[in-house]
């Protein structure tokens, strides 16, 4: 049942972490043609590229689950190095998957962090994993 719910599959996959920060293990060069240096941190921002218009094109600014929806209604699969927002690789999160559901009654505040979390937490219920 909940692998047709894709219009909610596309709603959640917006970044719920504003900032990433990662360090050079050696120095290298970026696709842009920047230098880094070896043990250099670098910090990028999730929240701006899930808003790029050279990422994601005309209507990047909108809020559009239908950005990870075929024509025909079936979830697209976006490669995880283009949006970063679960990580990539070996190390992809491995919560991405997981089902759950907010507890009835439970008041949801947003709280000020780096991190965008609930003031009070968000109490929810987890229900077995499924594959999207």
């Amino acid at each position: 049942m909940i692998r047709k719910l894709v219009y909610l599959h596309g709603a959640i996959c917006f970044p719920p972490i504003p900032f990433e920060h990662i360090c050079a293990m050696k120095s290298d060069i970026l696709p842009s043609g920047d230098h880094v240096s070896q043990n250099a941190k670098l910090i990028y921002s999730l929240y701006a590229m899930g808003r790029m218009k050279q990422i994601w094109g005309h209507n990047f600014m909108e809020f559009m689950p239908e950005r990870w929806l075929s024509e025909s209604g079936k979830i697209i699969h976006v490669p995880s190095y283009k949006f970063i927002a679960f990580n990539a690789g070996p190390r992809s999160c491995l919560g991405k998957d997981i089902h759950i559901q907010a507890v009835e009654g439970h008041h949801v505040t947003p709280g000020l962090s780096i991190i965008l979390r609930m003031k009070h937490g968000l109490k929810v219920k987890f229900t077995k994993r499924c594959i999207w």
